[in-house]
């Protein structure tokens, strides 16, 4: 599947589609009996058209922002037009329909496309019935639906005899991804497939719910039967729709945001090289990619939703996989349902985000919410056995005489109908059922170990003296501040929480700035926006969690015992403790420490050789068994300083994923650099599974010593651990993110002046608009601390050793001689002398310093 889906914006701009956001209307229908009726169709239809005002509506009235209906495939509709063509079908399920979006505007290209398809499936030893063009009604278009209107046709296939359901359906998805890697080794564009299956077919388009109807004469006939229909109604708030991007994909309807997407493809693409399974043998590259490039987040999470449930499980396992309860909170769940979804942490993290999920793979038709309930999805189920769900309640026009059960679902819940054995299945039937498969108590208990969180009492100084001189000279190549020290980690040591600011940033950016800065002040959090809630980390702490685990992630299309072989933490915060206890393991969660030290003597042009040969000693690491890779940077010394963290672990961790090798093994970053919230949630953002912040917790113990805050040293550590876990909550909340092992590696940061080459060496996907630094400015700014700290030298001959001091930078406050800021005490003079007197000389006067001030932001450099 190496293409990607059609997309007709060109990027011109700073506009990306990776940014598009949308909120839309979705629900299904269906008859609990699985019994086939036109009726369902009109249902569904009439529910679609009563969500119209979900959609959004181009200005010349016509053009929406996409709509369609997936069913069952209706029979009655396709054999009179294979009896026309001379041929039969044998009976109704060995009917497939491939609905085919061909190019528009190259005859060559849609003949191409149509040869291809026709080689394919009788490679895959399908029978070829013939094309069949859709009808449609283009009249009713809009003028740019019109513009970007695909070819449409369905290729009619058959099975031959012996071909289980199963094999058959997995027989048409491989063909359909073949058909469409073939096609775009071709380069032709244009191309997509939205439906190609033995159950399920889809229409689609780019326009509302009342039209979708009149455009496709199909859905009128009274021949059109179906037990189940899935309905989408799409509003995109800052996208350019398409054709492929409307909803249904081909087995899910979304209604929100998955805000893991970034983090969520990142992982998928980087399991690929582990995926093996006997459904599809030496055929397994064939689905590679396994999320296809250009599509929205509902199109990708489609995409794993599609191949977890082709490849064995079922579609109601795989959808609990993907997006389960936040169950760790849940007192009245099951042991044995605890131990499936803590098993399944195993292997793969949750799609996380507000969501409203439709689904179905043509027999079982379900929906679910996702863990905080952020969409609504409300139910009703008629006396003569239909269940409609959807959006809103009352869309689908049933009367009210005739309902026996109304109701919604609630915050993680599932509920599907089985139309092969007519079963409505609660949220506890499901669960109950998928707990049941396996013993995952027995596989956790005999190869998961968990290390619970360190206690006070578990804490204890380092004996002996501190050496001043050293620990000072550390800090200052690391970037430590007394700044920092007074105002940032004294309300994390004493209080426990993050020290409280106001009125912004007022100084340059990092790229602009003078002095040297830390890697991680390049990196800007994004947050949630347009119609995307976040998450009040406080309240809704219950459906959070800092839970993380260690080693090997395994084959993602099935299930051993050895797929719990995980460590597990309660927080990816490590105290030095916790680490060693990390070390001690071995055995199947074997580690290994890796320095991530460089020589200062190889000055600027160090650095990269050394990334170099970081990057290969972890590849060799992991193929010689290592499942927890500790990047430490242990040892500064004056002839040695530390690669900066961020880079250590972004570099390693797109290496492995570029080598095929990432799912081998976590990363666990022992660092002196990372000290506040903002750096944790970088080095997680970017790969990292835990953090030990060493310097930091013996900078504590210097503070304690001097007297700077009056506290036990257990009772201050676990005060840091708990800002800085506070923080992270409130990082991931501001995305609407609840669990860590979604926000770990999703990369939801903004660079600003880093250069585009290193961005895609060491922090690949991170959006960055503007150029900037590489790895030589990088290293110049690291030398220039390094050198701050080791250039003088203690006095000798008795007397008080004496050493570099930590300055005061003035970032956070104004300091003569410190950082520059944009409010100044002249701009507030001339200010408030301009608001006392109204006069224009002192207008002027303020206008000119703001206008003297050094450029701290983009615009001033318009």
């Amino acid at each position: 599947m190496n293409h990607s889906l059609p997309h007709h914006q060109s990027r011109t701009s700073l506009y990306d589609p990776a940014f598009e956001k949308d909120a839309c209307g979705v629900g299904m229908v269906a008859k609990i009996s699985g019994e086939r009726s036109n009726e369902i169709l009109r249902i569904g239809l009439r529910s679609i058209c009563n969500l119209m005002h979900r959609g959004a509506l181009d200005a010349d009235a016509r053009t929406g922002d996409g709509a369609g209906i997936s069913t069952q495939i209706p029979y009655k509709l396709f054999r009179p037009v294979i009896e026309g063509w001379g041929k039969s079908l044998y009976s109704d399920t060995d009917l497939g329909v491939g609905v085919m979006y061909l190019p528009n505007d190259n005859d060559y290209a849609l003949a191409r496309a149509k040869a291809i398809s026709e080689e394919v499936i009788e490679k895959r030893g399908l029978y070829l019935f013939g094309w069949r063009e859709v009808p449609t009604n283009k009249q009713i278009l809009g003028t740019k639906a019109l513009l970007t209107l695909p070819h449409m046709e369905q290729v009619l296939v058959g099975r031959i005899e012996g071909m289980s359901d199963e094999d058959y359906e997995r027989r048409l998805f491989l063909a359909r991804n073949e058909i469409e890697d073939r096609v775009a080794a071709d380069k032709i564009e244009g191309f997509y497939i939205p439906s190609f299956s033995h159950r399920m077919i889809v229409y689609k388009g780019l326009l509302v719910s009342s039209s979708l109807e009149k455009f496709y004469p199909d859905l009128s006939n009274p021949e059109y039967e179906t037990a189940l229909c899935v309905y989408h109604q799409r509003y995109s708030t800052n996208t350019f729709p398409t054709w492929p991007l409307a909803h249904p994909f081909r087995m899910l309807a979304h209604n929100g945001e998955i805000n893991t997407v970034r983090g969520n493809r990142n992982w998928t693409q980087a399991r690929e090289s582990e995926l093996n399974s006997d459904f599809w043998g030496s055929d397994i590259d064939l689905l590679k990619p396994i999320i296809q490039p250009g599509g929205s987040d509902s199109a990708s999470l489609d995409n794993v939703l599609e191949i977890l449930t082709m490849s064995g499980r079922s579609i109601l396992h795989s959808m609990t996989m993907l997006v389960p309860p936040a169950w760790r909170g849940d007192k009245e769940i099951t042991p044995e349902l605890a131990a499936f979804y803590e098993y399944h942490t195993c292997l793969c993290e949750p799609w996380d985000g507000p969501a409203a999920l439709v689904f179905t793979d043509g027999i079982t038709i379900g929906a679910c919410l996702d863990r905080n309930g952020l969409r609504p999805a409300r139910y009703q189920i008629t006396e003569d056995g239909i269940f409609s769900l959807g959006s809103e309640m009352g869309v689908d026009g049933l009367e009210q005489e005739t309902i026996l059960e109304k109701g919604r679902l609630a915050p993680g819940e599932m509920i599907a109908i089985d139309t092969a054995t007519g079963v409505l299945l609660r949220d506890k039937t499901i669960k109950s059922q998928l707990a049941s498969r396996q013993n995952y108590r027995k596989m956790l208990d005999e190869h998961c170990l968990a290390i619970p969180p360190f206690k006070a009492d578990q804490l204890t100084a380092p004996s002996g003296d501190l050496d001043i001189l050293d620990l000072t000279q550390r800090q200052i190549s690391f970037g430590y501040t007394n700044e920092e020290l007074d105002m940032i980690f004294k309300p994390m040591i004493k209080d426990g929480a993050e020290a409280v600011g106001s009125m912004g940033d007022d100084t340059p950016l990092a790229v602009l700035s003078i002095r040297p800065r830390l890697l991680y002040t390049y990196f800007n959090q994004l947050f949630a926006q347009v119609t995307n809630p976040p998450i009040d980390p406080i309240r809704e702490r219950l459906v959070m969690s800092l839970f993380t685990t260690l080693g090997w992630r395994r084959n993602l299309l099935s299930e051993t015992p050895e797929h719990a072989a995980q460590l597990t933490l309660d927080s990816p915060i490590l105290f030095n403790e916790e680490l060693e206890a990390v070390r001690k393991v071995g055995g199947e969660h074997k580690s290994s420490t890796l320095s991530t030290l460089w020589r200062a003597s190889t000055a600027a042009s160090g650095l990269a050789p050394a990334i170099r040969e970081l990057c290969q000693a972890a590849e060799q690491s992991v193929d010689e068994g290592t499942r927890i890779l500790i990047l430490s940077d242990k040892g500064v010394d004056h002839d040695n300083l530390a690669i900066p963290a961020l880079l250590a672990v972004g570099a390693v961790h797109h290496h492995l994923r570029r080598a095929g090798k990432r799912m081998r093994v976590s990363l666990v970053c022992e660092t002196g650099e990372a000290r506040d919230v903002h750096q944790m949630a970088c080095l997680i953002g970017y790969g990292a599974s835990a953090i030990n912040p060493y310097l930091a917790i013996e900078t504590i113990r210097e503070m304690l010593e001097k007297g700077s805050v009056e506290i036990g040293f257990a009772a201050a550590q676990l005060n840091y651990k708990k800002a800085l876990e506070s923080g992270l909550l409130k990082i991931m909340s501001k995305m609407g993110i609840s669990v860590i092992g979604s926000y770990r590696g999703a990369q939801i940061f903004e660079a600003t002046g880093i250069s585009s080459k290193l961005i895609e060496e060491c922090f690949s996907g991170t959006p960055s608009q503007i150029e900037g630094i590489g790895l030589e400015e990088i290293a110049r700014e690291s030398l220039t601390r390094h050198e701050l700290a080791y250039a003088t030298a203690p006095i000798e001959g008795g007397k008080e050793a004496t050493g570099p001091q930590l300055g005061d930078p003035g970032v956070y406050r104004i300091r003569r001689g410190g950082e520059l800021h944009a409010v100044t005490p002249p701009v507030i003079k001339n200010f408030h002398s301009f608001v006392r007197t109204n006069k224009p000389e002192d207008y002027k006067a303020y206008v000119d310093a703001v206008m003297a001030s050094t450029p701290h932001s983009l615009r001033n450099m318009l």
